[in-house]
């Protein structure tokens, strides 16, 4: 009801900002946009616990049947051919690459884990399955257990711990963020609702990086049926304003990208025509940890 209403925030998780009353925020070189690249490395199961919740959307674009080794295999297609297609348009450039690995995709293909690291590219916690993400139902114990699941798996490959925490397709329950500050993460990248980073309310502290689904591969190309060719001038388009804006106050630009979509013969062409209209945008092409590092920095420097 209306009037039951309070000014301010549905839940506890942050505190409302208002772009105009925030510090100025600075990327290096004055450059008005930090771009970084996430890189999805998934495993979709074939025949995944019955309580697991797999991302919207699939329904509606084709019929499943069980077991679904139609779905399976389109997503192993990212594993076996996309990813090396995916990497080579990458490599054009080299950009700096925030990889957000599931558990089962470290211990099913350490190798792609492996030419990640070989790149110098940050390899983040990304959830244990495609085809589980976290919701609700979940009990607080179950949910640790997945997080740690995640965060261990990275740390078994690689020799360290990962920074960020990159929820399978943007889930999370209520307490999320908090147990992801709790196990010693920096920074969560599932919400999409601001262009700059700000503090989640969590004890210690948690810098959230937005991550606009507007522009996510799947989103837009899988789920709207976007046509591909229309990709790069739709980052085009979103960088020309956010650089604008971005003089006056930092911005972030995140694309993510997943092999087995844009690994695909017919769409790889547009993924590097999109890294080449990147190229000629004036931004800070960096990763989700810097960035997390840039921003805390700033608003410890910034405080009396």
């Amino acid at each position: 009801m209306s009037d039951q209403r309070t000014p301010g925030m549905d839940h506890s998780l942050y505190r409302y900002s208002p772009l105009p009353a925030r510090l100025q925020l600075l990327w290096p070189d004055s450059r008005p946009v930090a771009f970084w690249i996430c890189l999805h490395l998934e495993y979709w199961e074939l025949d995944p616990p019955e309580n697991a919740q797999h991302p919207p959307g699939i329904e509606g674009t084709w019929q499943i049947f069980a077991p679904d080794y139609r779905t399976f295999a389109h997503r192993e297609y990212g594993n076996r051919i996309g990813f090396f297609r995916v990497v080579d348009a990458i490599d054009k450039w080299r950009f700096p690459v925030t990889v957000a690995v599931n558990s089962a995709v470290c211990e099913r293909y350490p190798q792609l884990v492996e030419e990640c690291s070989a790149r110098g590219w940050d390899i983040e916690a990304g959830g244990t399955h495609a085809t589980r993400m976290i919701t609700g139902a979940m009990g607080e114990v179950e949910e640790r257990a997945y997080i740690r699941a995640s965060k261990s798996a990275v740390r078994d490959v690689t020799g360290t711990d990962p920074a960020g925490w990159i929820g399978q397709d943007f889930s999370e329950s209520t307490r999320t963020p908090y147990l992801v500050a709790e196990e010693g993460f920096d920074y969560i990248a599932d919400w999409p609702n601001d262009e700059q980073p700000y503090w989640m309310s969590t004890l210690p502290p948690l810098v959230s990086i937005p991550q606009q689904t507007e522009w996510d591969d799947v989103t837009l190309l899988w789920m709207r049926q976007l046509t591909t060719d229309r990709f790069p001038r739709i980052v085009d388009t979103a960088l020309a304003r956010l650089v604008r804006d971005g003089a006056h106050a930092g911005r972030t630009f995140a694309l993510n990208i997943h092999p087995w979509l844009f690994g695909q013969p017919h769409r790889i062409r547009y993924l590097r025509e999109t890294l080449d209209v990147v190229r000629g945008h004036e931004v800070w092409t960096t990763t989700a940890r810097d960035i997390a590092a840039r921003f805390a920095a700033q608003v410890r420097e910034a405080k009396p």
